[in-house]
Order: C-alpha cells, then structure tokens, then sequence
C-alpha cells in the first residue's frame, strides 16, 4: 500500500521566527515531550509549538562550544544536499524517496532564512554554490546522472554544469577531475543555529529538561506522559535509537572534519562547498568535502567509517593523513591552510540504520490496551539531518495528530502523488489523516 504525498512545511506560513507561537496555546492545548535535543528534536520543537503544542525538550546535553567534544549536530558539515548525500549510504528505496521531499521542503525553509540579512546572520545560515566534481562525465555514471537530473527539476536555485567550474575553483589538473556542476545550497554553521534553534523555541514557551534517558520508550511510555503530562512523545534521540527504540538496525558512521583557517590570507578564500562524493568514486573513504564553515573557518573532509563506535581519532590518525593529502592533491591551495587553533579536529558519529530514516509512529502495542502507542520515531537521518529537518519535522507534526486521535498506526511506505487540489480520504481505521495536496 502506499501513503499520499504530504504537502510540506512552509516558512511565514507554517512557521515564523518569531519569538512568539504562531499559533497560540491555552492550558487544554496537547502537550508533547520530545526525547532528544539535536538538530531534529529542535525543530521538531519549532514546528510543534508554531502548531500551538505545549513542548518539553529533554535530553541529555544541549549544544556546547568549548574545545572539548560537541554534539553530532555541531560536528555535521551541514551542506544542504539531495540525497544520497556525499558520504553515501543512504539506499533505502522507501527511504529515498521519502528524503527527496523532506530535503526540498528543509531547502526551501533555509533559503527564505538565509534571505534576511538579520535571520542569516542571527542563524548563521548562508547561500553558497555547491560544487560537485566526477572522475568521469556524469552520463557514464548512471546513478550520477539521474540524480543530477533530479536536481535540475527539484526546484534549487542556480544550476549549471560547466567545466570552467573545475578551473574557477583552482581544483588541481593532475586529479583526475573532467565534469563539474553547480547549485546554489545552504550552508550552516551550526554552532551559531544551534544556538538561535535553541533559544528560538524556549522564547516560544519550550521547557528544557536535562536529563538521561536509559531503555526502551515504549516500556517507559505510560510512565513518561505522567510525569510530563504529555499526550505523545517524539523519539529524536539519533544513535541513541538502539536502545529508545530497540532499533538493533541504528549504527554509527564514524566522520572527521579538519578545521582550517580560510580569512584569505594564507590562500585565496574559498568561498564555495567543493565536494566528490562517496557514490561518484564508489569508496566510501574517497570523500572529498570542503565546507566553508563561515567567514573565517573552513572543513576539510572527510571519511565514512561503518559500525565505528569510537571517538579516538586526531590529526595523527593515518586515516585523517590521508583525509588531508587527498584534499590537498585536490585542491593544492589547501597545503598553506592553517589549523583553526580554537578547535583543528571535529569528529562524530552519524546515526545510521540499516533502513535508513525513520519518521513513523511506534508500531507495537501494549499488551491489553485497545488504543495504540503514542510514540512517534523521527531518526536514523545519518549525515543529512540538516538537509532534512524541516521536511521530517512536517511529517512529525502530521503524525503527532494522528498520535492524538489514536488513530492506527502505519509504517513508512512508498508514496503516491495526488494532483494538486484534489484531496485524499482515507478512512480512520487505516490510519491516515485527510489530506489536502
């Protein structure tokens, strides 16, 4: 069976930011407690409280800027991205196809912030080119191609395949490159919008719980609601869905990001992302990705490690040796680059899983109870929740009404398109809430 497209969230109009709901809340509106406080659980947050919910955001830390290790969500190279992002992996058909309009719908939302001198600056979201570059022209690469096909007709800004490209950006002759395009993507600094996420959705009336959650959820569910007087909970906890979801499928893919000082000086500024992705070298660990973090900061990555649970890479690390000689055979410019002395080596754990993103209600049953569970699951994005937020947040939000209604649940399915205007009615027992397309 397949599940209708959904429309997606739309900035002024869905959501403002505004230190006020869009929607006001009274003391009968639902309440949600939302388990996790990266990147997913806060706009997950935004969303729901523009929707007039009561919201309490627990979890176990919150985003830090010291030298010591931050959140995955500040680590992420946070280039916007239509999946499969650069760092490969995402392969899930249903999944896929879900991310391909979650991504749009997140594309469209930091672009309209990025489109104000004072909300770009304030959420450190800028618009650069995204440059990706192949070893062979993009026809001979099927998967490549198609995708960038896609790209053309997704709706994002600036598209053009140009092989001065490859020159404009000083990409060295001897590396083998021979095709280029460009699109204009948003790029974050996390830090800073970590920081504006967080305090955007406590001004819009979020409590903030710091706390560790140990075990399933669902065997806690009844248990948390009480506590929190919570009509649903959300499940945004990333790698840690092993163990909130019982997910044995979640697994970490371990990433590491060179930070190097890009005022000018030492080389000229690079001022747009330059990327090959896994997919286009077909090795997960032949990942170029320059990001310019922001106006004095540039990323230099990166690497793709499977099922690594450790956080004991450095500089010295031969894989991080080989990280930078390839970037540097790339772009030779980067042999001058100096370390960012504040912070020279990030490193994370993406949360993957073996199906990819999950955004779905809790599919199993308490034991004796008629009405259905009331968790809904939004992780598992791996190294693209940036590029996904907002679109799986608008899905969230569907769901936690459906969660209210104890309608049944569904799992994730492929989708079907409706033309625009016509509606789909499905009947409540399936699950599916009326929607308007």
């Amino acid at each position: 069976m397949a599940a209708a497209h959904r429309e997606g969230l739309v900035f002024w109009r869905d959501l403002t930011p505004f230190p006020t709901p869009l929607h006001a809340r009274n003391s009968s509106s639902p309440r949600v407690l939302i388990v996790g406080g990266g990147v997913t659980g806060l706009i997950t947050a935004w969303t729901l409280l523009d929707k007039g919910y009561h919201v309490t955001i627990l979890a176990k830390e919150w985003a830090s800027y010291g030298k010591t290790q931050r959140l995955t969500s500040q680590i992420a190279g946070a280039l916007w991205e239509f999946p499969p992002a650069v760092c490969g992996q995402h392969t899930d058909a249903i999944s896929l196809q879900h991310s391909k309009r979650w991504c749009m719908v997140a594309y469209h939302i930091w672009d309209a912030i990025a489109a104000s001198k004072s909300l770009s600056e304030l959420s450190g979201v800028r618009i650069r080119g995204a440059d990706f570059f192949f070893p062979i022209p993009v026809e001979q690469d099927a998967a490549q191609f198609s995708k960038m096909q896609e790209i053309m007709a997704s709706g994002v800004r600036g598209f053009r395949r140009d092989l001065g490209i490859i020159k404009e950006r000083r990409i060295s002759e001897n590396y083998g490159v021979v095709d280029a395009y460009e699109h204009l993507a948003p790029v974050i600094d996390t830090d800073v919008c970590m920081t504006f996420l967080k305090d955007l959705v406590v001004s819009k009336g979020a409590k903030l719980v710091t706390r560790t959650i140990h075990g399933d959820l669902f065997f806690q569910e009844h248990a948390l609601r009480a506590e929190f007087s919570a009509s649903v909970i959300v499940n945004a906890t990333g790698l840690a869905a092993a163990e909130t979801a019982n997910d044995h499928t979640a697994y970490p893919i371990r990433g590491g990001l060179i930070r190097v000082i890009n005022d000018g000086r030492d080389f000229p500024k690079v001022n747009a992302a330059l990327t090959i992705t896994a997919d286009a070298v077909h090795s997960a660990s032949e990942i170029v990705f320059l990001v310019p973090r922001n106006d004095n900061v540039l990323l230099i990555g990166g690497i793709a490690e499977s099922h690594q649970h450790k956080l004991d890479l450095t500089l010295d690390s031969p894989i991080i040796k080989r990280m930078r000689a390839r970037c540097e055979a790339f772009l030779p410019d980067l042999k001058r680059a100096r370390l960012d002395p504040d912070y020279p080596f990030a490193q994370g754990l993406r949360p993957f899983r073996e199906h990819n993103v999950r955004v779905e209600r809790e599919l199993r049953r308490h034991k004796g109870e008629a009405a259905p569970s009331r968790i809904v699951h939004s992780y598992g994005q791996g190294g693209a929740g940036w590029s996904l937020s907002f679109g799986c947040a608008g899905d969230v939000a569907t769901l936690v009404e459906a969660a209210l209604l104890d309608l049944e649940p569904q799992p994730m399915m492929a989708e079907t398109i409706v033309p625009k205007g016509e509606s789909l009615v499905v009947a409540e027992k399936t699950g599916t809430i009326k929607a308007r397309l």
